[in-house]
């Protein structure tokens, strides 16, 4: 099972430090994989959802820990080129991730290869999936 930080969050969201690296290398360190948001921007990846904020090197991008959400077609074309984990997703039932999971909308039916997205909005009672993203993943993890 897949233990996914939301942009960084352990405890519950935290704006003020959502997709900074820092954050991100924090959930990490205790155990956690991490969904970002990616934007591409003069020619740089950026962290950031809804504007670049924070500028990250390729490297930071390609830990196996990174779950990247492309919040633009560039971002998407980039993080191909460099063979990131990555998906795009608005607000689809599904999607595909470049590795093979299905990235579930809250409250949508979950597979034995789902990622069961924010299952605190969707009210999921029953998840069994291949993981889980959470903005209070530490709850998922016990």
């Amino acid at each position: 099972m897949f233990y996914i930080s939301h942009r960084g969050n352990i405890n519950g969201p935290n704006k003020k430090e959502e997709n900074k690296p820092e954050y991100i290398n924090a959930a990490i360190q205790n155990g956690y994989d991490v969904e970002i948001d990616v934007r591409f921007k003069n020619s740089q990846f950026y962290l950031g959802h809804d504007f670049a904020e924070y500028k990250v090197d390729e490297s930071f991008l390609l830990n196996k820990k990174i779950w990247c959400h492309a919040k633009d077609v560039d971002a998407l074309h980039n993080l191909k080129k460099i063979n990131a984990h990555f998906f795009w997703h608005q607000q689809d039932d599904v999607t595909l991730t470049s590795k093979g999971y299905f990235w579930t909308y809250p409250g949508k039916l979950l597979t034995k290869n789902s990622i069961c997205v924010l299952p605190e909005v969707g009210k999921d009672k029953k998840i069994d999936c291949a993981g889980i993203c959470s903005d209070f993943i530490k709850d998922y993890k016990k």
